[in-house]
């Protein structure tokens, strides 16, 4: 046993599991110590109000129909992309390639309405749109998976590495298929005949996307809650070696959640192509996989929580945009504000997960927590 003078004056031990509100408690707390820290820096380096900041940063995202119509969108979009990563998550497969599979939806949706919009009717062109984004997605998924699965690879190095190939297609494409020629783009895709769009209902060109985002964020919560498909998905996340002790082939739960998650990124690359962009590019999938990492740590990889992280994000960034523009200040600025931000969000899940013992002067034997 350690002698009293040898013993730390600070430990961290893990807390056991902290009753909802109390976490949501704390994560409340650090968003408004962070609006109160991005304030103090918005006076000493500007000057300018921080209301008046905040004010534009709400306006930014939801100051007008059009504007707030827009927010929802990017959020139904980046949810899409969050729910779609977040099986392989919960298995502990890190799965960093959301953004090519994505990527390959993107470029499945926009061959078929290239290929196919003097061939087959609206209708078929859209339901080949949807079978084929949903296939590729999988594909480029499930393969970063078998290797896993045979042969222990790393699957964060392949699925990254897979990001820059999907890529790399998608730029072959669109010079293949550029329009004007010389362009090297793309541009609208059936403009006159709107062939593969989705239609619009009650008048709204985003609201089917946001509608089908949110209907497999419940089936995706049901999925995982309740099926003996999600129960397997967490035991293998527990520990691959009680996994097969009970009985489960963590090879084919590996292969099969993978197919999932590429399946649900190719839905994403669908509605991108074909309910809101009607185009593709090497960029319209604006980096959300890398930020549905986030999203989805952020709310514990569940489904419904990562509606709130995903508003957030979203609203953060649409918001530091407006910023720059009606303060006249350098973009670096609104990044800042936002990184301050997201910096006590993301420090305050230590405090959640973690708790800070402090010893006592000798002679005490009670130790303080934090």
């Amino acid at each position: 046993m350690r002698k009293e003078g040898k013993e730390p004056l600070i430990h961290i031990s893990k807390r056991a599991a902290l009753p909802w509100y109390v976490a949501w408690g704390i994560r409340a707390a650090a968003i408004v110590l962070a609006l109160v820290v991005s304030a103090l820096i918005c006076v000493i380096m500007t000057g300018q109000n921080p209301l008046q900041i905040y004010g534009a940063m709400f306006t930014g995202s939801f100051g007008t129909v059009r504007k707030t119509w827009v927010t929802f969108q990017d959020v139904a979009m980046l949810l899409c992309v969050s729910l779609a990563v977040t099986p392989a998550f919960r298995m502990r497969f890190w799965n960093i390639g959301g953004e090519g599979q994505t990527m390959m939806g993107c470029l499945a949706s926009a061959a078929c309405m290239i290929l196919l919009r003097d061939v087959l009717p609206n209708w078929a062109v859209i339901v080949c749109m949807v079978v084929s984004s949903i296939a590729a997605g999988a594909i480029w998924a499930v393969i970063p998976a078998i290797f896993k699965a045979k042969w222990n690879t790393n699957e964060t190095l392949f699925t990254l590495m897979m990001n820059y190939v999907a890529t790399q297609l998608v730029a072959f494409f669109c010079v293949v298929w550029e329009s004007p020629k010389g362009s090297g783009k793309i541009g609208i895709i059936n403009g006159n005949t709107h062939v593969g769009w989705l239609p619009e209902i009650f008048g709204q060109k985003y609201l089917l996307n946001i509608v089908i985002v949110l209907i497999l964020c419940v089936l995706l919560y049901i999925y995982l809650t309740y099926s003996k498909h999600g129960y397997e998905i967490s035991v293998v996340g527990e520990s691959e070696r009680t996994a097969r002790y009970v009985g489960i082939k963590v090879s084919r739960v590996i292969i099969r959640t993978m197919l999932l998650s590429g399946a649900l990124c190719g839905i994403a690359g669908f509605l991108l192509t074909g309910g809101t962009s009607h185009t593709m590019t090497t960029t319209l999938t604006d980096s959300r996989g890398f930020t549905a990492v986030m999203v989805s740590w952020l709310a514990k990889f569940n489904p419904v929580w990562m509606i709130l992280t995903s508003l957030l994000l979203v609203f953060l960034d649409r918001g530091a945009s407006d910023i720059s523009s009606k303060f006249g200040l350098n973009q670096s600025f609104s990044d800042i504000i936002t990184g301050v931000i997201l910096f006590f969000i993301i420090g305050c899940e230590f405090f959640i997960t973690y708790r800070i013992n402090f010893r006592k002067a000798a002679g005490k034997e009670a130790e303080t927590h934090v």
